[in-house]
Order: C-alpha cells, then sequence, then structure tokens
C-alpha cells in the first residue's frame, strides 16, 4: 500500500480531508457552521474532528470510513474562535478554544456528553491563540518527561504577550509571561517532546519576527528567547514537524518556510 500523509484543512463552513502524496481530495465534511471556519484540527487517533468558526461554536465530530457524524455543538464562546487544540489522550478527551472574547476555555467529554471544564481570560485584548505541549505535530498535552506529569499549554494574544499555563490542583494558573514580541502574536507552536528534557515554543508576530522559546526543565531554568529570522512581511503561522526537528514557517508573502 502506498504510503500517505493525511492533511486537513477549512475554509468557509467546509472543512477538507486530503491524500498528500496522491494530491486529491479524501473527503469533505459540511459542518454547518455559519461562518467563516478559523480552525479544524484531528485528535491523537485522527477518530475525532474539532472545528470553531466565526458563529461562535466549537463542533466536534466522529470521523469513519463511513463517513463524518457530528456529536456535539459546544457553546461558551461570546465572540469568534480562533483556534482549537486537543490534549493528548493519557488525559482523557479534552479539548481547549480560544477566542476573540479573550477567553481560553477547556471542554471535556463525559459519559453524559461534552461539558465546560474551566473558563478563563488573562490577556488584555481580543485576539487568541493557543497551542498545547505536545508530543505529535497536532496541538497535544502531555506531561514532562522529567518529573511528574503536568499540563500545560501556551497562549498568545494582540497584548504582544506569550503566556504558558500550568494546571495546579484542578486549577489553571499563569505559570509564565514571555516578553519579545512588539506587536500582535499571530500563532504558539510547543514543539514535539521526544524524550529530551527541554521544552521548546515557536511563536510569530505581526512584527514579522519567528521567536523561539527554550526552557531546561531538569535545572528548572527560565525561558530564553532567541529571534530566528526577521521577515518583510507579517508571520501567520508556524508549526513543528514530528520529530521537532523543522519549523515551517507561512506569512504575508504567500511563502512557506522551513527552518
Amino acid at each position: 500500500m502506498e504510503p500517505f500523509i493525511e492533511l486537513v484543512t477549512c475554509c468557509l463552513n467546509v472543512v477538507f480531508f486530503f491524500f498528500i502524496m496522491k494530491v486529491s481530495v479524501l473527503n469533505t465534511v459540511d459542518t454547518s457552521h455559519e461562518d467563516m471556519i478559523h480552525d479544524a484540527q484531528m485528535d491523537y487517533y485522527g477518530k475525532k474532528l474539532a472545528t470553531c468558526s466565526s458563529d461562535r461554536t466549537v463542533r466536534i465530530f466522529e470521523i469513519s470510513e463511513k463517513g463524518q457524524t457530528l456529536v456535539a455543538t459546544l457553546r461558551g464562546h461570546e465572540g469568534p474562535v480562533w483556534s482549537v487544540s486537543w490534549a493528548h489522550p493519557k488525559f482523557g478527551n479534552l479539548l481547549a478554544s480560544c477566542s476573540y472574547d479573550r477567553k481560553v476555555i477547556l471542554w471535556k467529554e463525559t459519559s453524559n456528553g461534552w461539558t465546560k471544564l474551566q473558563e478563563f481570560c488573562n490577556h488584555d485584548s481580543s485576539e487568541l491563540k493557543l497551542q498545547e505541549k505536545s508530543a505529535k505535530k497536532l496541538g497535544e498535552l502531555t506531561g514532562a518527561k522529567s518529573g511528574p506529569s503536568v499540563k500545560r499549554f501556551v497562549t498568545g494574544g494582540c497584548d504582544n504577550l506569550v503566556k504558558v499555563w500550568k494546571e495546579v490542583d484542578g486549577q489553571w494558573e499563569e505559570e509564565e509571561k514571555l516578553e519579545a514580541h512588539s506587536d500582535w502574536v499571530r500563532d504558539v507552536a510547543w514543539a514535539p517532546n521526544v524524550g529530551l528534557p527541554i521544552s521548546t515554543i515557536a511563536t510569530c508576530s505581526q512584527d514579522c519576527r519567528v521567536v523561539i522559546w527554550t526552557k531546561d526543565e531538569v535545572n528548572g531554568g527560565t525561558w530564553t528567547s532567541k529571534v530566528v529570522k526577521k521577515f518583510g512581511d507579517v508571520v501567520w503561522h508556524v508549526s513543528w514537524s514530528v520529530t521537532g526537528s523543522i519549523l515551517a514557517v507561512s506569512g504575508g508573502d504567500n511563502k512557506v518556510c522551513k527552518n
């Protein structure tokens, strides 16, 4: 069987599945969102699809060879929902979403369906991007390899700040506030953890810069930043490869580059 890579993209209210090597559409999902879709993410096993939209909702679909089934429409945001990110399955079916309303909401699947686990807001501006600490290319949340299991995620906002959050006694608290950008933070990406006791985050901004943040988890060091490159236009997205050795960057110059 020929190897392939599956890609999920979104636009308007439709989600597309692609076989990359065959460059053909595998399937489409009519999400029934009432406005533009801003993000679409598969879970760890590729069995669930989460989408979010300017219609202020998050929708979850079960994906199978027979098709797709809408299982939940999550309402809780008061503005367009920009981003969604799945947790690693070791923590159960957890999903995070962030919105123009400055809120991050954590959703959990229970025997009674999907419910709001926690909601918080601690950015001073209205647009957020989030990425949970990852061990795969898609946003997942895992425990630190160097010690007890710890849940973390990172957010970026229009206040030019990057914030790292940590779960403490069932509540999410701001652990670190990272300052390096001089304009809106457009995307954040936590590098896959491949066994090294180092955390790495990539961020990009309206200030045309990509910044790499690193922290030694063993020695309890502080986050240090390094500007990878200053681009000629706004940088919209950053994405790590599965091994965390390659970073893809896309921006307003209509180009995608890797570092």
